[in-house]
């Protein structure tokens, strides 16, 4: 069995002093490795809800191989959440905290009905700021967030807390 963790490359001081950033550039590269995280965030999705979402929100940019491909997989629709300014037409806009800084998320309008069933994909649960405002973005469509899937958690920075009353999954979790 391969170890995924091993895998996560660890970039200190990026994108600011202090920020030990996680690369899954490596296990993006390696398609034993790829593959093997795919398929590990699909059964957790899948444990999480037996509702049986019909599409997967990705959340800008790694979000969007791991969601893309799991929503594929699991022959759902995929919804881009991007950065601000980055969609046409009509979109519906939330800001929220970065662990060092804040940004604004954007879906287009007409991407989510009345009803749909959600699940979240990202690379990585942090503070939680980035999933939560994923979350208010498809409550305003009026869709229903069934859950999240993360890659990998950074426990040490509570990010669990801030989607508290949502099921959340995570491949990896690290401590530090």
């Amino acid at each position: 069995m391969v170890d995924l963790k091993s895998y996560i490359r660890e970039v200190p001081d990026f994108p600011t002093p202090g920020v030990s950033f996680k690369d899954i550039g490596p296990i993006l590269a390696s398609p034993q490795h790829f593959q093997k995280a795919i398929n590990g965030m699909t059964v957790g999705l899948c444990m999480l809800s037996d509702k049986g979402a019909s599409k997967i929100v990705a959340i800008e940019s790694r979000g969007f191989p791991l969601g893309g491909t799991i929503a594929y997989k699991m022959c759902v629709g995929l919804v881009l959440a991007r950065k601000k300014g980055k969609l046409p037409g009509k979109t519906v806009i939330a800001s929220y905290a970065l662990e060092y800084g804040s940004a604004s998320l954007e879906i287009q309008d007409s991407v989510i009905s009345k009803g749909d069933r959600v699940w979240v994909v990202d690379d990585v649960l942090a503070t939680g700021g980035t999933a939560f405002a994923t979350a208010e973005l498809v409550c305003q469509l009026g869709g229903v967030v069934d859950g999240f899937a993360f890659l990998l958690e950074l426990s040490f920075l509570h990010g669990r807390e801030k989607l508290k009353g949502y099921d959340v999954f995570s491949l990896m979790s690290f401590d530090t």
